[in-house]
């Protein structure tokens, strides 16, 4: 390991041409993630589960050689790290998000697939209500939940919105860039960490004297971060970020406990203010064997702004309950719900991924019997049009 720079003319780049046809071999069974493990076979994570593309495992030097080819003049970095993020393109249509990083065998890395093609809310069967936060002037939205639930996914569909559809400048702060955006309706400029910025508190710093509308945050890491986004949003500007929360509920905590008790009012006061939509997502598996994201939305309104500045995180999810009607604001059981009554999951998946249980099998439980009953007044309506027909059939062979 002492000698760690890379001689790029002695690289015969067999192992990329390996690793590509891997990727393609992930990308044609519509998988996530491809897990390249020193001592193990390739594997690759399809519809939430890990599958073997491999028979043989990957040896120590092929490991570095990899890493080698891939890092060229970062190699040095990941040496000194211990770990590195960067992106690498297989064709015109996909990019992986990678992180590279030594374990006890060697080397390791995981490919997360990148679409080059842009989402869209309606393509991701998101909310309709997305919509609606991406047409705000200012204020703070927060996309969550835990690792490889589609926060950035969700996050590229509502900055594509805003690009196409209105005229302003948008700022995105990523560690690494992922989607990549070319100015359309918006100037975009993307700013990745390492490579165009010190950090996430820095270069969010650095936005405000830049003349943005619309400032995307990739992660809100640490409490410089946090309050900088914060007061970018109270300044005038729409600010995006992610979280790794469970939901709604949890995001408004976190945040709030983040800061020393003597800060908690100041910030709960800053963040009923700011804060105008959380997107709580979870992925769950389809009657197909695809995934789909259950979200739980909240909306800014007066009762969201009263619980958070009365410390009352607690009653959040009976107020997206009961506010969803009204405000277009749902809990997670109730999109689960909704996305049985589309035929789209299972009641087994759809227990399985709720908040309660016991909620979910009682909502489920209502629902169909709710539609058997539907169903049981539809046929009796069949055979009660049936035996008019037959009645006015009577009446006409008498009148004959």
């Amino acid at each position: 390991m002492a000698a760690v720079e890379v001689n790029v003319s002695e690289l015969t780049f067999e192992m990329t041409k390996k690793l590509k046809f891997y990727l393609s071999k992930l990308v044609e069974h519509k998988g996530s993630d491809l897990h390249v493990k020193t001592g193990a076979t390739i594997r690759g994570r399809i519809h939430g589960e890990i599958v073997s593309f491999s028979k043989e495992a990957l040896g120590y030097q092929d490991g570095l050689t990899l890493a080698k080819e891939l890092l060229r003049s970062r190699f040095p970095e990941l040496v000194e790290k211990k770990n590195i993020d960067f992106t690498f393109k297989l064709n015109d249509e996909y990019r992986f998000r990678v992180n590279m990083f030594f374990q006890v065998d060697g080397v390791s890395a995981v490919f997360r697939t990148i679409p080059m093609v842009l989402p869209t809310i309606e393509a991701l069967h998101l909310p309709v209500i997305l919509n609606t936060l991406c047409d705000l002037p200012r204020g703070l939205i927060l996309v969550t939940g835990p690792t490889g639930s589609g926060k950035t996914t969700t996050l590229a569909s509502m900055i594509n919105r805003i690009n196409k559809t209105q005229k302003k400048h948008i700022i995105t702060i990523e560690d690494p860039v992922e989607f990549i955006y070319k100015d359309e309706s918006c100037v975009v400029n993307q700013r990745a960490i390492g490579q165009d910025a010190i950090s996430f508190s820095d270069a969010l710093r650095a936005a405000l004297r830049e003349d943005p509308d619309v400032i995307l945050v990739g992660e809100m890491r640490d409490l410089e971060t946090i309050e900088t986004a914060m007061h970018a949003a109270e300044t005038g500007h729409l600010v995006l970020s992610t979280l790794h929360t469970v939901d709604a509920k949890e995001t408004v905590g976190r945040i709030i406990g983040m800061f020393p008790g003597s800060e908690q009012n100041r910030i709960k006061m800053s963040l009923a203010s700011v804060l105008q939509g959380i997107v709580a997502q979870r992925l769950v598996k389809t009657v197909d064997n695809g995934r789909t994201a259950a979200v739980e939305i909240l909306v800014k309104n007066a009762r969201i702004e009263a619980l958070i500045l009365e410390g009352r995180e607690g009653e959040i999810p009976d107020a997206l309950k009961e506010g969803k009607d009204v405000y277009k604001t749902q809990t997670f059981d109730q999109a689960l719900l909704g996305l049985y009554a589309e035929g789209r999951i299972s009641r087994e998946a759809a227990i399985q991924t709720s908040t309660s249980r016991n909620d979910i099998t009682m909502a489920l439980d209502f629902y169909d019997a709710d539609k058997s009953q539907k169903e049981t007044r539809k046929d009796e309506t069949r055979v009660s049009i049936k035996e008019l027909q037959e009645i006015d059939k009577d009446i006409l062979s008498l009148k004959k």
